[in-house]
């Protein structure tokens, strides 16, 4: 018995109590757990667990603190040249730093020659520890969390959602999508972990609350 015989027999297998009348598009039931059960404080503190776990840098704050923060943060890193989406508020970003709003203009080059970025993001993922960019309000391009060797990634807490479904059913499945679970990273065939090929090697995340 060769694979292919092997495979259609199991299928063969899985199907012979189907009656033969049966009709072939019936409506499969999807039980997806739709929800993570914790409430919203849980929900925080799960994802800040979990994109710790990725090596990222998570810090909670307070809306009134939002400016503070981002300043401390990106002074801390030793910035001197970042790029920020064009609809970034600019009240956000600090006095001292030069800033590149993006609008299209910005090329790869031109990306790679900053210290880093700052955006906003569309949704986050507690169980997983994702973030996910959709080009909406405050993101910008994919170059934008892509290239830079850095990335600020600002996130409001009514943002952050438990699970997976969840987090789908806030997308919207016409825009482009980049899901961002840590710095970039990858193995070469000895395992030996790798920063910084395909993204950003550090990435900071601000949790608005």
């Amino acid at each position: 018995m060769n694979a292919r015989e092997e495979i259609l027999g199991r299928i063969r297998g899985a199907l012979k109590d189907v009656p033969r009348d049966e009709p072939d598009d019936r409506d499969i039931e999807r039980n997806y757990q739709r929800s993570s059960g914790l409430d919203h404080e849980g929900v925080l503190e799960l994802f800040a667990e979990t994109v710790a776990d990725y090596k990222a840098t998570v810090r909670r704050v307070p809306a009134a603190d939002r400016i503070a923060a981002i300043d401390e943060i990106l002074a801390g890193r030793g910035l001197e040249r970042i790029a920020v989406p064009a609809d970034l508020p600019r009240d956000w970003l600090p006095a001292g730093l030069e800033v590149s709003f993006d609008s299209g203009q910005l090329t790869s080059a031109d990306l790679d020659a900053m210290d880093g970025a700052v955006t906003r993001a569309a949704v986050g993922i507690a169980s997983t520890g994702t973030l996910i960019l959709d080009a909406s309000a405050g993101q910008g391009r994919r170059l934008l969390s892509l290239v830079p060797d850095y990335h600020l990634c600002i996130i409001e807490a009514d943002q952050v959602v438990g699970s997976v479904p969840e987090a789908v059913r806030r997308l919207d499945p016409s825009r482009p999508t980049t899901l961002i679970s840590g710095p970039s990273a990858t193995s070469d065939i000895e395992l030996n972990r790798v920063e910084g090929v395909h993204g950003p090697r550090t990435l900071d995340v601000l949790l608005v609350e």
